[in-house]
């Protein structure tokens, strides 16, 4: 497989890619784009892992990655929703454009996977197919819980507070505000609903399988549900049997 890593300057933006891909052709008429979750990036394990998957048995296609905003190497250091929703767009016009995609594909997890869901309901869908691992369909209150108790009263009055894991960055309460408005599931997505997988463990600790099935039933969704997983799909045997049913519901017969 073959690593690119790239920079998409555009609109003010400058967005951290990382392009893997089967050949060195230019052009790719299939692109699949993968965002990463809460506190992940570009790099993670799993995205070099699907990559190779899908550039292995597709070699014609692509796999684009990239950080979100205050994620990986990103450089800015508050995280605004519009300027997720920006850089989702600016990947898929790279796709298309760029790389001269007719097909563009999206598999995301958890915060990446809540984003592409609100994505398509704001500003339409781009994408041939989606696969949503572990969607994040509580994000608000997940985003709110990653606050630290001291912190919670000087978000309620609108400053800013520091949250992440290894790297830290800002929100406040627009953010929350702003999650609470778009909550994927008071949605309808019926009319992509043949085109888009859900893949959810039965012991995720942050969204309870009831949620994912909850979601999956009101919008006619299919739903893969992976017996003992949790959340992160640790266990590797999970791992893989969510990136196998990604590469086949992917495949050019699927669409």
């Amino acid at each position: 497989m073959i690593t690119k890593y790239l920079d998409i300057n555009q609109d003010g933006y400058s967005v951290r890619c990382k392009l893997m891909c089967g050949t060195d052709a230019r052009t790719h008429d299939r692109v699949v784009i993968c965002t990463h979750g809460y506190g992940g990036n570009k790099d993670i394990a799993w995205i070099e892992k699907f990559a190779e998957k899908q550039t292995g048995k597709h070699k014609a296609d692509a796999v684009l990655a990239f950080d979100w905003p205050c994620h990986g190497k990103d450089a800015r250091k508050k995280l605004e929703l519009d300027e997720c929703f920006e850089y989702l767009r600016l990947a898929v016009g790279y796709a298309r454009e760029t790389l001269g995609a007719s097909s563009v594909f999206n598999y995301s997890v958890s915060f990446g996977a809540y984003l592409t869901l609100a994505y398509i309901h704001d500003y339409g869908n781009p994408f041939a197919r989606i696969v949503s691992r572990s969607t994040g369909l509580m994000m608000a209150r997940h985003m709110k819980d990653n606050v630290a108790p001291a912190d919670l009263p000087k978000l309620e009055k609108g400053k800013e507070v520091e949250i992440g894991f290894e790297r830290k960055f800002k929100i406040d309460r627009q953010l929350i505000d702003d999650l609470e408005a778009n909550d994927v599931r008071k949605f309808e997505y019926f009319d992509w609903a043949d085109d888009i997988l859900l893949i959810h463990g039965t012991r995720d600790e942050y969204i309870p399988i009831e949620e994912a099935r909850a979601f999956a039933d009101t919008n006619v969704i299919e739903l893969m549900e992976v017996e003992g997983s949790d959340h992160a799909f640790r266990n590797p045997t999970y791992m893989d049997l969510a990136i196998h049913r990604t590469v086949e519901f992917f495949a050019p017969q699927s669409q």
